[in-house]
């Protein structure tokens, strides 16, 4: 089915950053991050782009659209299906002994089932999942506000980001991301636990993922498993904030 075109300003950073980049755009995330002339003229669209939404306020909203737009045929990104042994067992036994660990710079403490994430405050919306590889789909997602859920573990003063470590290992790394603080308060921001209507598929991310829809595909983590409040994450793997962003992405990904 083709897709709506995308309101500014979504996308608008990417054209700004060249009509010559399109191609090694195209050809896929491991391409970009190889050319350091691209990815620096990304990083400085980037922190143009980052100034913008954040002088647009913390409540804009990515656009949201109605079910009769919903793509068909939703494409998985990244590891569809993890190959890791605890994940693997988890899975087998439908993530009945699962559970989301939330620690860090956090008053309380939480390991949380499955179950115990759905009664949590929710949010459903309709949104665009735009990739770097050229690629665009609209999904539906359900999940818990993730805001309401870092205020029930209590945020310390000096949290600024919270980690989110997953289940998947790519190319002999664990994956994780990042997201400031603000961020995670944004009414989009949610930890998704269903997509369509039905229970999130391994290849989407099963039990959890997050969805932040001001933010680039490869800001969407899949398989969560720990959320860490931090002061500062420059100690955590490569140093830069996310699996893709220690590969030389931009951290701040927006759209």
């Amino acid at each position: 089915m083709s897709l709506p075109r995308p309101p500014l300003p979504r996308r608008a950073w990417l054209q700004g950053a060249g009509a010559s980049l399109g191609a090694l755009w195209l050809s896929g995330c491991d391409r970009i991050a190889e050319d350091p002339n691209v990815v620096k003229a990304l990083s400085s669209a980037e922190v143009l782009n980052r100034r913008v939404q954040r002088l647009l306020g913390r409540g804009a909203l990515a656009r949201e659209f109605t079910r009769a737009d919903i793509t068909a045929a939703f494409k998985a990104n990244g590891t569809v299906n993890p190959p890791d042994a605890d994940y693997q067992a988890m899975a087998a036994n439908n993530f009945v002994d699962w559970k989301l660990i939330v620690d860090g710079l956090v008053e309380r403490p939480l390991a949380l089932s499955l179950d115990q994430i759905k009664a949590l405050p929710a949010r459903t919306q309709i949104t665009r999942h735009d990739c770097v590889e050229g690629w665009s789909c609209i999904g539906e997602w359900t999940g818990a506000r993730f805001g309401a859920l870092m205020d029930l573990a209590g945020l310390r003063p000096q949290a600024r980001h919270i980690v989110l470590y997953c289940a998947d290992t790519l190319g002999g790394r664990k994956y994780y991301e990042t997201l400031d603080v603000v961020d995670v308060q944004h009414p989009q921001t949610i930890l998704a636990y269903a997509m369509n209507g039905s229970p999130l598929t391994v290849a989407h991310g099963a039990p959890l993922r997050l969805r932040a829809e001001r933010y680039l595909g490869y800001k969407q983590a899949k398989y969560v498993m720990r959320l860490e409040a931090v002061d500062r994450f420059d100690h955590i793997a490569g140093g830069q904030g996310g699996f893709w962003e220690d590969q030389g992405y931009d951290r701040y990904g927006g759209i």
